[in-house]
């Protein structure tokens, strides 16, 4: 038991119940399912042997939709946080838990715990019913082939990594807009950006950004000019760890 009564059981629970009474968590959610699911059985319905697309890893095809349900698990990381200084909420959240930090990391493993697992159940669904469809193509592949359950796995990591970021920014600007230009401009636009640019060494500190680090965790195949999976996974680790970092540093020397 530690001072006021607060335990992180309970912590926990009340950061667990709040995500699942709030309307947007269920919008934002069934959005993302929705995005993999529909994109991997179009890849899936659409894909011919002869088209462009057949030197395309195999994940990577059923799991394009990934990409853009990252976006809107992005939002939820940010309403999460963000969300709660805009409604006020943050107050009551603070003066029950004066102690700040365990509030943060709270909310950080619940995400985790809820994307994650959502993430490699959507995963392995999406990928099996476009395996129905590319049943008679080059694409054509089980689980038991050799990377595929890793790059499941890795492609649900990397997808949570990348929200448990758009959380930190959430958690460090206070402010729903700003935290996802941030996560828009400085995630995903800036390695773009800064990928033109023609030096050797921007290119492998791009590699290393979190889209790019998470890309290469979601495919069964090494990808030409990408980190391996054991750096990118290091990468997008790190990139959270600062992105939480930061807020947990915030939170004990600003006011409410």
């Amino acid at each position: 038991m530690t001072t006021y009564g607060i335990t992180p059981t309970g912590v926990l629970r009340s950061e667990w119940h709040k995500l699942w009474t709030v309307r947007s968590t269920w919008i934002t959610l069934l959005t993302a399912v929705t995005l993999v699911v529909g994109v991997g059985l179009l890849m899936g319905a659409t894909y011919t042997s002869d088209g462009g697309d057949s030197d395309v890893d195999t994940v990577v095809l059923t799991l394009y939709g990934s990409q853009l349900s990252g976006i809107a698990l992005a939002v939820l990381g940010i309403l999460l946080t963000a969300g709660e200084y805009a409604t006020g909420l943050i107050r009551a959240t603070l003066t029950a838990v004066p102690h700040r930090r365990p509030v943060l990391w709270a909310k950080a493993a619940v995400y985790t715990g809820v994307v994650f697992t959502g993430s490699l159940l959507t995963a392995l669904l999406t990928f099996e019913a476009a395996q129905i469809l590319l049943g008679d193509t080059d694409q054509a592949a089980s689980l038991t082939d050799d990377g595929v359950l890793t790059a499941i796995a890795g492609n649900a990591a990397g997808v949570t990594l990348l929200g448990l970021i758009a959380l930190g920014l959430g958690a460090a600007l206070r402010s729903v807009p700003g935290a996802l230009g941030a996560f828009i401009g400085g995630v995903m636009v800036l390695p773009e950006i800064l990928g033109m640019l023609p030096y050797e060494a921007v290119d492998t500190i791009v590699r290393h950004f979190p889209t790019q680090a998470a890309g290469a965790l979601g495919s069964a195949t090494p990808l030409p000019g990408a980190a391996t999976p054991g750096a990118a996974l290091v990468a997008l680790l790190l990139w959270a760890g600062a992105a939480l970092a930061v807020p947990a540093v915030l939170l004990t020397r600003r006011d409410v």
